[in-house]
């Protein structure tokens, strides 16, 4: 589980200790990301600490969800004594609580709390993946579900602040570079999955053969029903390498919803994002550690 620090010590044996880590989680995310607020005001950059002080209130919204969810359920609040095991680190400031603000921007930030919140599906998708209950299961499943939304919303923000930052470097000069169409970029996934798939073993080669006959899908789904998205296309290396081309995909899709107003095109296009943030998820957490051997 490499986007895992470290593998979960336990299972999870009850909803109680389910609500009691979620909420462990939330907290640290909301109490890191004001502490480095805090430090992004006192080193004279509001513009950043505004950034920070949103992803604290979005955690601590989570959190509310949280301990709503288990009093709903249970009748009473998350309590910490539930937890028998550490869990794994899910979040990581990567080093912006000790950067200095010149060093950073939004898009870094946001970048960031993307991979924290990737980092915690991961984390439930196996707390799902080992779960000796049904009803514990099917809440680290919608914990996992609320994660990938997250995901989301925060690639969406992170592309806002790309092309703003790209803008202000470039003096508002909009990208006119021509790329390859997401179809293309499908199917050069498919292609750079095959040889992996082949030399994985039986679980992963099937996980990555379905997602082979998913890109491949996809390529025929935009090749007979072509949606309008920007033209341009993956950074220098990321025609190589999988787990790059996959993020621009993701990238790709999400950008598109956030422009496209037919409400069928918008159907499709949400659907194909909902599940190259899952494939992404995975290639990253999975396929590194399959690389190496």
């Amino acid at each position: 589980m490499s986007l895992l620090k470290s593998e979960p010590g336990g299972s999870v044996k009850s909803l109680e200790e389910l609500f009691a880590i979620a909420a462990a989680m939330e907290q640290e995310a909301a109490t890191r990301y004001a502490e480095i607020a805090a430090r992004m005001r006192q080193e004279g950059d509001p513009a950043l600490a505004e950034v920070f002080e949103r992803l604290s209130a979005d955690e601590q919204g989570h959190l509310d969800s949280v301990v709503h969810w288990s009093e709903r359920t249970k009748g009473q609040a998350p309590d910490s004594a539930r937890i028998r095991w550490e869990a794994p680190e899910t979040f990581d400031d990567e080093g912006v609580a000790t950067a200095h603000p010149r060093l950073l921007s939004a898009y870094r930030a946001l970048s960031m709390a993307v991979r924290n919140e990737e980092r915690a599906f991961a984390f439930w998708s196996y707390v799902a993946a080992h779960a000796e209950t049904d009803e514990v299961r099917q809440a680290a499943e919608a914990m996992a579900h609320e994660e990938l939304g997250h995901v989301a919303t925060l690639r969406r923000e992170r592309r806002s602040a790309f092309h703003a930052e790209r803008r202000q470097v470039n003096d508002g000069a909009g990208d006119t570079n021509g790329g390859p169409d997401a179809a293309a970029l499908e199917r050069r996934l498919a292609d750079l999955l095959e040889p992996l798939a082949a030399k994985a073993p039986p679980q992963e080669r099937a996980r990555l053969q379905g997602f082979i006959e998913e890109a491949r899908s996809h390529a025929d789904e935009l090749g007979r029903s072509p949606i309008a998205m920007g033209a341009s296309g993956p950074a220098k290396g990321t025609s190589s390498d999988p787990v790059a081309l996959a993020e621009h995909l993701t990238d790709r899709y999400l950008e598109a919803g956030d422009a496209l107003l037919d409400e069928k095109s918008l159907h499709q296009v949400q659907a194909l994002a909902g599940r190259a943030i899952a494939r992404l998820a995975w290639l990253r957490n999975d396929l590194p550690e399959l690389q190496r051997r």
